[in-house]
């Protein structure tokens, strides 16, 4: 899985606020799921299992599903 460049790496404001309390826990989260080439992790909130922006890039589109880390989303493709 290549990794997703770095401009697509930050999630879109509609999709994950910056202003959120968690925010930072998310993203901690979500960037060693990245370091340790895992799909996704599990949201501390909710339990459910939130694909990274990397495993979404090796799709290739969005699949339109709302995904909190898509690289399409709000970015021409």
């Amino acid at each position: 899985m290549s990794p997703a460049p770095a401009d697509r790496r930050i999630p879109h404001p509609d999709r994950l606020s910056p202003k959120r309390r968690d925010y930072d826990d998310i993203m901690r989260d979500h960037d060693a799921a990245c370091a340790a080439g895992r799909a996704g992790y599990l949201d501390r909130r909710t339990g459910l299992f939130v694909m990274t922006v990397d495993q979404l890039w090796a799709r290739g589109t969005c699949c339109d599903s709302g995904c909190r880390h898509c690289p399409w989303f709000g970015r021409p493709s």
